[in-house]
């Protein structure tokens, strides 16, 4: 468990898989990220078990973001489900959040972190994320159909 203090901004950021709010992740996932439109809590729930999870708290103890991490904790990461609350967005919790990843990964000394984004490269570019020099090589598959 990994906890990170902001005292500075009244954040905190800790890794703690039970301070997590799955229904409130669930709700910000599945309504108003675009990339988790309609996910089912159950869905929300099994990637979490699966995940190094991030959470993000007030002062008060209120989460008000959340990433997840999919690793093997010795080759590679996906950094994924970056989400901040809308009322606390403008802050620079995206950037701290994206950091202590980072940070968090480091020791680890893995060979790839991936992550995807439609709209935040600035965000992750200061974290030191870089596009991926060789898309040819990465391919994917897709849901069964």
């Amino acid at each position: 468990m990994t906890t990170a203090r902001d005292s500075e901004a009244g954040y905190e950021i800790d890794t703690d898989p039970d301070r997590v709010d799955i229904d409130l992740v669930h709700h910000w996932l599945s309504t108003d990220a675009f990339w988790a439109l309609g996910r089912s809590r159950d869905l929300v729930e099994r990637s979490m078990r699966g995940s190094l999870n991030f959470g993000v708290y007030d002062g008060e103890g209120a989460q008000v973001a959340y990433a997840r991490v999919v690793t093997d904790h010795a080759t590679f990461a996906w950094l994924c489900d970056v989400y901040v609350d809308p009322a606390h967005r403008g802050r620079g919790l995206g950037v701290r959040l994206a950091t202590a990843v980072r940070d968090h990964l480091t020791p680890y000394e893995l060979k790839r972190t991936l992550l995807a984004t439609l709209d935040a490269h600035e965000l992750y570019g200061k974290v030191g994320f870089t596009p991926v020099p060789d898309p040819e090589m990465l391919m994917m598959l897709g849901p069964a159909t």
